[in-house]
């Protein structure tokens, strides 16, 4: 039996220092100040749902990659400030800043495919409009998504303990979206059999890593014919996860997982 043995704390920068307090999101963190005002949602959380209060440690994080521990200094229903206390060093990003370009999902599909990809480190999000996406631009604007999906991306970075909030960008068709400044590496995910060109996502083993790349995934009924022809003619790469046909929700977490690993990022 061991006797006298004491579990030590972890030094305020290492990252385990922060494990175990609930973070919250200040965009206003400014390294050279004493004290933060959190945002007032992020606020009622802290007051309201986690029952916290003044002289309690916290973390918070900046959303560009700053985080620190700190303490409630006051806490007021809504206004709460917090004291910082010590840099704490955040989880590593991404070597390959990746962009996803994700067709609208229907229902709540697109929370999962944003929540996930948050979860395995994505710079950025970009919504697109296919043809056979069962929205328009304008009713996504219209019916608020756009605040809801950045909600969800907010919820995720916290829990994966992530102090980069990625970016989730206004909807665009796809046409447009292939006119936009090109990324040093572009990828269409097609189905097996879906277009004679498509090659083996394998392929980007031999390819030097880039810095930033953006993954093209489709809506449920997949890419249409001409929708693929456009991207190779706009010089993307279409490439396949297999012979099998994954569901439209699974695909993003699968093709960011393999990617990862082929750059040595996992």
């Amino acid at each position: 039996m061991l006797v006298g043995l004491r579990c030590r704390p972890a030094p305020p920068n290492d990252p385990r220092a922060s494990r175990a307090v609930h973070r919250f999101f200040a965009p206003s963190l400014d390294s050279g100040d004493e004290t933060v005002l959190l945002p007032r949602e992020e606020a009622e959380h802290l007051t309201r749902v986690l029952r916290l209060g003044v002289g309690d440690t916290v973390a918070v994080f900046d959303g560009r990659g700053q985080e620190f521990l700190a303490r409630v200094a006051s806490a007021i229903r809504r206004d709460v400030r917090v004291q910082l206390v010590s840099r704490v060093e955040p989880a590593a990003e991404s070597r390959v800043g990746l962009t996803l370009a994700q067709a609208v999902l229907k229902a709540d599909k697109m929370d999962d495919v944003i929540r996930d990809a948050v979860m395995l480190g994505i710079s950025a999000i970009q919504p697109i409009v296919t043809k056979r996406t069962e929205t328009t631009v304008a009713a996504l604007m219209k019916g608020a998504r756009l605040d809801r999906w950045r909600r969800v991306a907010l919820a995720s970075a916290k829990q994966s303990r992530r102090a980069v909030l990625p970016e989730i960008r206004m909807p665009l068709t796809l046409e447009t979206m292939l006119d936009e400044p090109v990324a040093a590496l572009r990828l269409m995910l097609v189905e097996p059999g879906a277009s004679a060109g498509a090659e083996r996502v394998s392929v980007i083993q031999q390819l030097p890593t880039p810095n930033d790349a953006t993954l093209f995934v489709g809506p449920e009924g997949g890419w249409t014919e001409p929708e693929c022809s456009a991207a190779a003619a706009h010089g993307m790469r279409l490439v396949t996860l297999g012979e099998r046909t994954l569901r439209a929700d699974a695909v993003p977490v699968a093709a960011i997982s393999v990617l990862q690993f082929l750059w040595g990022d996992l």
